[in-house]
């Protein structure tokens, strides 16, 4: 039982995880006709067609490669077993990751914030956002379903 609920909530984050990058994350409304959404796609290619090369790479490096690097990992970590749990590696790699999984959530959070207060326009949250906290979310909950049913060496 335990082994398809792993399934599931990996199914889950993987297609939550491309859903939160390809989908609007949020909408931003100034003088009640102009809107504009935005995806994580869009933000990074935006960045890079405006000359921010080195923000897209890091937002792109912090955005998508590290938390698909996480997700990749805590499935391999699920897949594997006890063979790779015993040494070790990934339970000292996806934690150093998973301390930028929910920066991006975080960050667009306090735009909203910003731009609500501003006065100069509206922000609104889509379900690109909330997919995209949801996919960390289920590696967390993975993560945390691997250690409860791995016997704990003494």
């Amino acid at each position: 039982m335990l082994v398809w609920l792993k399934a599931f909530l990996l199914t889950c984050a993987s297609a939550s995880f491309a859903l939160g990058v390809t989908l609007p994350l949020m909408r931003f409304e100034s003088f009640y006709v102009f809107s504009t959404d935005a995806s994580l796609l869009e933000v990074i290619l935006s960045l890079w067609t405006g000359g921010d090369g080195a923000l897209a790479v890091l937002v792109a490096t912090v955005s998508i490669a590290f938390p698909l690097a996480k997700l990749v990992l805590v499935a391999a970590e699920q897949v594997a077993g006890d063979g790779v749990a015993q040494t070790g590696f990934l339970d000292r790699l996806v934690p150093v990751l998973s301390k930028w999984s929910m920066m991006d959530v975080l960050l667009v959070a306090i735009v909203i914030f910003a731009t609500k207060t501003s006065g100069l326009a509206q922000a609104f949250t889509q379900p690109g956002l909330w997919f995209y906290a949801g996919s960390s979310l289920g590696v967390v909950a993975l993560r945390a379903l691997g250690r409860t049913s791995r016997p704990q060496n003494a």
